[in-house]
């Protein structure tokens, strides 16, 4: 399960870990946290946790971060939708992205 997950986070440097997709989140907290990121202008992969519940479960014990969404940057764990909210709304969460996944 690890190599699975750390595949995962290795698959986009700006990770978001949801319930649903982008485009159909399938959680209010999914919604808020994919509009928080389009808002910042933030580029993000993404996976369905509701798909494949191994990764659901194993990624909490992973993280050691029992609810979704969570956000990894550089395959280092950010937070969840609270903790990303206050990043954003002080700017710390943009200056945490990688240039190229920053939306010029």
């Amino acid at each position: 399960m690890r190599e699975r997950i750390v595949a995962l986070l290795a698959s986009a440097k700006v990770m978001a870990f949801i319930k649903g997709t982008p485009a159909a989140p399938q959680c209010g907290f999914s919604r808020r946290f994919v509009e928080m990121l389009k808002k910042q202008g933030i580029q993000f992969g993404s996976f369905n946790v509701l798909s494949d519940a191994a990764i659901r479960d194993g990624l909490k014990k992973f993280s050691n971060w029992p609810t979704y969404p969570q956000l990894y940057i550089n395959s280092e764990l950010v937070g969840g939708l609270d903790v990303c909210t206050e990043l954003a709304d002080s700017g710390e969460l943009k200056a945490m992205v990688p240039a190229d996944y920053l939306v010029q």
